[in-house]
């Protein structure tokens, strides 16, 4: 029989050891992390907190790609405020003395991937024996452009997404058997799939702005990512610039493969599903119609109007109110993530 290693049965200091590997050579000896700042950059931080069975779970998600999806989602914040180049993330984990050093290696390990895809390295962190798994990253990086502040937006901006919203939650729902497999293609069936468990922050849409930012236009985007739902990111970059949404709802983002299937929840994933981790933009309408030229993942979805009644975000169809977003956070139709509801 073999016997598995655990975090109680290792300890602390072999734990610290083998997670060592995974940052560079002597990056962990000591309780802190130096990096050099080169003036005027800018340091942007974010953290995030992630918890089993709230966050992740064993039963939907192997544990290299909870390693990749918990730093994919926290990378996502600094592309979402217009950062491009990652120096790194902390981590520190609780769990029981009980998890087996495999669990947290291959933890690791997805972490290591992703990292190595989008920059940084393991600047360090902290571990403690308790009775939930927890991860909580922060995530570190420099600006190297303008800052995307969600207050930035004005009426007559283009609405943009990037990628395709909704296969996350597709691909949950997939993961828990609540939608049947031999209703969805298979290719569709893997792409969502993969979507949920391995998000991807969008550094090179922020790349891009850049690139295609007209001379003249001075630097201003609104901007944050869709990791809360597509209708909540609208609605933040909406409230915080005292606009209002118009939405066309011809124009969702959503995969053809997906829409064209008959599943019932297909549009209020796309609307409300959240955690497909692309970014929500609000800018002027030429340097919007740049961006979309040279990216096809890119999408007009609406424009930003005058605040000029309560409703902050009404969907269009054909130049008639097809949907009002208020409508559906009333009647609980909304899916979003909220903290300390259950």
């Amino acid at each position: 029989m073999v016997k598995i290693e655990t975090l109680g049965s290792i300890g602390e200091q072999e734990l610290v050891n083998r997670i060592a590997k995974y940052a560079p050579l002597g990056q962990l000896d000591d309780d802190t992390a130096i990096f050099n700042i080169i003036s005027p950059t800018k340091l942007i931080i974010n953290s995030d907190v992630f918890v089993e069975s709230i966050h992740f779970s064993d039963l939907t998600t192997r544990p290299k790609d909870i390693g990749w999806r918990v730093t994919a989602a926290t990378l996502s914040d600094l592309a979402a405020t217009g950062c491009s180049n990652v120096i790194g993330v902390t981590v520190s984990m609780v769990a029981p003395s009980t998890t087996s050093w495999d669990w947290v290696e291959k933890v690791y390990n997805g972490l290591s991937c992703c990292l190595d895809s989008y920059g940084g390295i393991l600047l360090g962190g902290d571990c403690s024996r308790g009775t939930e798994r927890t991860l909580a990253l922060t995530a570190l990086g420099s600006l190297e452009t303008g800052k995307l502040h969600r207050n930035n937006a004005k009426p007559g901006d283009w609405i943009v997404a990037s990628g395709s919203h909704g296969l996350s939650r597709l691909g949950l729902s997939l993961l828990q058997n609540e939608t049947k497999n031999s209703t969805i293609p298979f290719l569709l069936r893997q792409q969502a799939i993969q979507a949920h468990r391995r998000p991807k922050p969008r550094f090179d849409i922020v790349n891009a702005l850049e690139q295609v930012r007209p001379k003249d236009i001075p630097w201003r985007i609104a901007g944050t990512d869709s990791s809360d739902g597509l209708l909540r990111s609208i609605q933040l970059l909406a409230n915080s610039s005292f606009c209002q949404a118009l939405l066309e709802g011809k124009s969702l983002p959503i995969q053809e493969s997906m829409s064209s299937t008959n599943i019932a929840d297909k549009f209020r994933w796309v609307l409300c599903g959240g955690e497909d981790f692309e970014l929500i933009l609000s800018l002027p309408p030429r340097w919007a119609k740049a961006l979309l030229d040279g990216n096809e993942n890119c999408k007009k979805i609406g424009i930003m109007a005058k605040h000029n009644s309560f409703s902050i975000n009404k969907i269009y169809k054909d130049n008639k109110i097809y949907k009002d977003v208020n409508e559906w956070i009333s009647k609980g139709k909304s899916l979003e993530f909220k903290h300390f509801q259950e």
